[in-house]
Parts: structure tokens; C-alpha cells; sequence
């Protein structure tokens, strides 16, 4: 049952991206011959409207809860234009997910915009971005303990208005805590959509290191070897904005199942020549498993600059699903 409802979920959203891409353009007649134009003052405070006139001390916006608004050209941040797929069939203004570039786990292939600083905040952890260039964003990860600290890079590649790919690297280590973990995964991201609907295809390779103590059974003696894996990763993931401040966001992060290997292991056996209990090394052939872990949730944004995030996981495994108790809780904001 819940394998068929995240199913259900996911084609919802896909379906929902594809009928906002189909919709007309909207009427110049719904929106006047005067284009909308959004003002953000240095505080963020933001104006939606009909420029009326402009001069070099201040902007005169009308806009349609607070009528014409003076504002001083000093104080003003930007002045952008509403692009169409900004605006409702009435003219309404819908403005795109600030935060569209990140879901649950996963990024896309949408730009952080150069200065376009935030913060999430995990149960887990605290995640860093920042802008620090044109399409290319610089971050940080970790846990609450301060281990492991992850560090991660996208470049983003924008193709059109509705189409983009980001390049990306995730690098960590376990810091203090002495087990020897080390992370790489490179990945490539790409998208269907814009900030206020958007599908993505995600993949990438993650090789782990880690420290492994080994006991031999013959010398009584443990050593620390160090071991590391490879695995193939994936991600689908969307958002679909279905008001002005609420979005369906869905998320994953699949493991493929992985090639049969070999190793090696020790095990006890009553010597019947002997009649004592010996060890004795084998080989075995084991094969790695895969997993899945799904993500749906909802995002409501309660601030121009803040929203808040919850879904539950589920996670499949060895042919089963595995519900995860604990809801994921995200904050988000802008610094």
C-alpha cells in the first residue's frame, strides 16, 4: 500500500510539471499592457506591481494591496521583470520556490545564484550554501557532534529557461572521530523545470573509505585495515508549487544492487581428529545489496526568506518496505 501511494505521488508531480509546461502563455489582456515588475528593497522587503515611473530619487509601483507606493531609489536592491510563468491566469503574482535547488537530500541542476546564501536546518545537522559565482555554489555539511564534515560544489550549466544541468562533487571525512571515513561522489544533475516546477534526474558515483579492525585467530592479535566500496548512485526528484506558498516536494536516493565479490572471513569448527574447537580462514562469495530510499513531503514557505519542510521516509530492501518512524524536519533560510 505504501509502495503504490509514493508511486502514485511521484506521477502526480510528474503529471503536475507537465500540465504547467502545456498551459498557454498568459493574455496580454490580463495583465494590462504595463508589465509586472517585482521591487526588493535592501531589507528584502519586496513590491509586486505596475512601474508607473521611475526618476533618479525614487520609484513610483502600484500595487494592487497597498495601491502606488513611493519608494526611494536608495533603498532599493533590485528591480526585476515577473517573467510569464510567474503569473497566474488573473495576473496574479506566484512567486518561484526560493529555495528550489535543494529537496530533501538531493540537489539540482537549477543555478544558486551568485550571493544567494542559506542555511537548512536537519534533525542531524546543519547545511550550508552559498553563491559564490555565476552558477557555481559552494557549501558544508555536518552532523551536530562536528562529524562528519562534508563539503560540496555544484557548477550549474543552464541550457534555456526550462532546461539546466549541474556538475557536482561531495567531499568528507569523519573529522576527530577516528574511524578512518573518507567520502568522494561526483554527480551529474539534470532539469526539467524551473524554480516553480521542476522534475530531476540525478547520478553519480560514491566511493567510502573506512577503517576495518581484523582478529587473527591464529596470533590472538587485532590490526586496523583500511577497506573502501564503490557504489553506483541515482536520485528522481520533484517539486511542484501548488500555491503561493506551498509545494509538493518529492525525493530519492537509490543504490543499485551491486556485483557478486569475494572475501574472505573466519570461522570455528570442531577438529574431530583433535576434538578441540580450531579456526579456520574460507572464501566466500557475497553480493551487495541494494536499497531505496523514498522521500515525500510538503514545503511551506512562511517567510519571503524561510520556509519549513516535513515528509516521512520510507526504505526498500531486500524485496520489502521498511516505514521510517521519525518525520524529516527541515528549516530553511536565507543569510
Amino acid at each position: 500500500m505504501k509502495i503504490k501511494f509514493t508511486i502514485s505521488l511521484f506521477f502526480l508531480i510528474c503529471f503536475s510539471v507537465l500540465k504547467v509546461f502545456a498551459q498557454e502563455s498568459t493574455p496580454t489582456s490580463a495583465v494590462d499592457t504595463l508589465k509586472t515588475h517585482i521591487i526588493t528593497k535592501n531589507d528584502r522587503t519586496t513590491f509586486v506591481g505596475k512601474i508607473i515611473s521611475q526618476d533618479l530619487r525614487e520609484v513610483l509601483i502600484e500595487t494592487k494591496e497597498l495601491g502606488l507606493i513611493a519608494i526611494p531609489k536608495h533603498e532599493i536592491r533590485e528591480i526585476r521583470e515577473v517573467g510569464e510563468r510567474e503569473l497566474n491566469v488573473k495576473g496574479d503574482y506566484v512567486p518561484g520556490e526560493v529555495f528550489a535547488t535543494r529537496y530533501f537530500i538531493t540537489t539540482n541542476g537549477l543555478a544558486i545564484a551568485k550571493g544567494e546564501n542559506y542555511m537548512i536546518w536537519n534533525i542531524f545537522g546543519p547545511d550550508v550554501q552559498f553563491g559564490v559565482g555565476e552558477n557555481f555554489g559552494l557549501g558544508v555539511m555536518t552532523s551536530w557532534l562536528g562529524s562528519p564534515i562534508i563539503g560540496t560544489a555544484k557548477y550549474s550549466i543552464p541550457f534555456n529557461k526550462t532546461t539546466s544541468m549541474a556538475i557536482g562533487l561531495l567531499a568528507g571525512t569523519d573529522t576527530w572521530y577516528g574511524t578512518g571515513f573518507a567520502l568522494i561522489l561526483p554527480y551529474v544533475a539534470f532539469t526539467v523545470g524551473d524554480r516553480v516546477a521542476n522534475l530531476t534526474f540525478s547520478a553519480g558515483y560514491g566511493a567510502v573509505g573506512y577503517k576495518v579492525e581484523q582478529y587473527n585467530y591464529l596470533t590472538g592479535q587485532s590490526s586496523k585495515e583500511r577497506e573502501s566500496e564503490g557504489r553506483m548512485l541515482l536520485s528522481f526528484a520533484g517539486m511542484f508549487k501548488v500555491g503561493k506558498s506551498i509545494s509538493i516536494v518529492f525525493d530519492t536516493f537509490i543504490v543499485p544492487g551491486g556485483n557478486k565479490y569475494q572475501t574472505t572471513e573466519w570461522y570455528e569448527y570442531l577438529n574431530p581428529i583433535t576434538g578441540f574447537i580450531e579456526s579456520r580462514e574460507r572464501t566466500v562469495t557475497k553480493k551487495r545489496e541494494g536499497f531505496a530510499l523514498i522521500l515525500p513531503g510538503l514545503r511551506f514557505q512562511t517567510s519571503p526568506n524561510k520556509a519549513f519542510q516535513f515528509g516521512f521516509a520510507g526504505v526498500f530492501a531486500g524485496g520489502g518496505a521498511v516505514p521510517v518512524p521519525i518525520p524529516m524536519i527541515q528549516f530553511f533560510q536565507k543569510i
